[in-house]
């Protein structure tokens, strides 16, 4: 029988010895480390760390005796290598969506969707193609408080390791976002420059832009603003009419947020402050 893998985490204030100490916690508890990647933030002088470890292990001890060694105020997460429960909220636009389900379907981002929530019906023959319980939870005639108080219900059902926005487009209150705090994933259009408001990729045609792009981040009380996790962009020209903007558009958004969803259920990615630091 394989021996389990997992995957240990760990940010703190920058010290010496730091990588000695924690591999000889590690080797202390029978472990072999099979991939091990840090890095130091060195204007704040900060201190990362992933590592997957092999071997059985008491985790409360193994990070009892890593607390006792690392400076005040270590963060040490250790996460096992199951998949991730993951439950997607969206509301019209397909595609992130659909990417997500096949991508699901066939194992490839180490996700268990429960569930998708949607505020109508429209994508409801989509998803359950896919044998996935599909929820709709109007929004109309109805306080945001009250609405979200009906999402939070139902969530509460699956427990969800993480929330992936896939083009949701219902801002969250601050309260619900802290009751998943870190853990709401978002995608959006980011265009040079940006533009706000409905009908962006009209915008993006009357000014001539010459590139756009898409961006996962987190999910923050500061609308779009919070800590990013990946993003891409592609070239266009003035061939592209608006429409075909939007498309080439729906294309980054799709491979953006699947590139963050692994990223972020493969256990690379830490937030400190209100940027992410990736550990490959």
């Amino acid at each position: 029988m394989n021996s389990p893998q997992n995957t240990l985490l760990i940010d703190c204030s920058d010290a010496k010895g730091l990588i000695h100490k924690i591999t000889d916690i590690i080797y202390q508890h029978d472990l072999n480390i099979v991939l091990n990647r840090e890095f130091v933030e060195h204007n704040s002088k900060h201190f990362f760390m992933r590592t997957i470890v092999k071997g059985d292990f008491d985790k409360e001890q193994l990070v009892k005796k890593l607390r006792s060694s690392l400076p005040d105020k270590a963060n040490i997460r250790v996460s096992t290598n199951q998949n991730k429960k993951v439950v997607i909220m969206a509301t019209k636009e397909h595609h992130v969506l659909g990417d997500l389900l096949i991508r699901n379907e066939f194992d490839d981002n180490r996700a268990n969707i429960q569930c998708v929530i949607s505020n109508h019906e429209y994508l409801r023959n989509l998803v359950e193609r896919f044998d996935i319980p599909f929820y709709v939870i109007p929004h109309e005639s109805k306080e945001r408080t009250e609405h979200e108080k009906e999402i939070l219900a139902l969530l509460a059902n699956f427990n969800p390791d993480y929330i992936i926005l896939a083009k949701y487009m219902r801002i969250f209150s601050p309260e619900f976002i802290e009751v998943y705090k870190n853990k709401l994933i978002n995608i959006h259009h980011s265009f040079l420059p940006a533009f706000v408001g409905a009908r962006p990729y009209h915008q993006a045609y009357q000014r001539g832009v010459k590139i756009i792009g898409a961006t996962a981040h987190y999910v923050t009380d500061d609308l779009d603003q919070g800590p990013i996790i990946y993003q891409s962009t592609s070239p266009i020209d003035h061939r592209y009419d608006a429409e075909e903007m939007a498309q080439a558009g729906r294309e980054i958004e799709t491979k953006v947020m699947a590139e963050a969803t692994k990223l972020v259920l493969d256990d690379k990615v830490f937030i400190y402050g209100n940027k992410t630091v990736i550990l490959d």
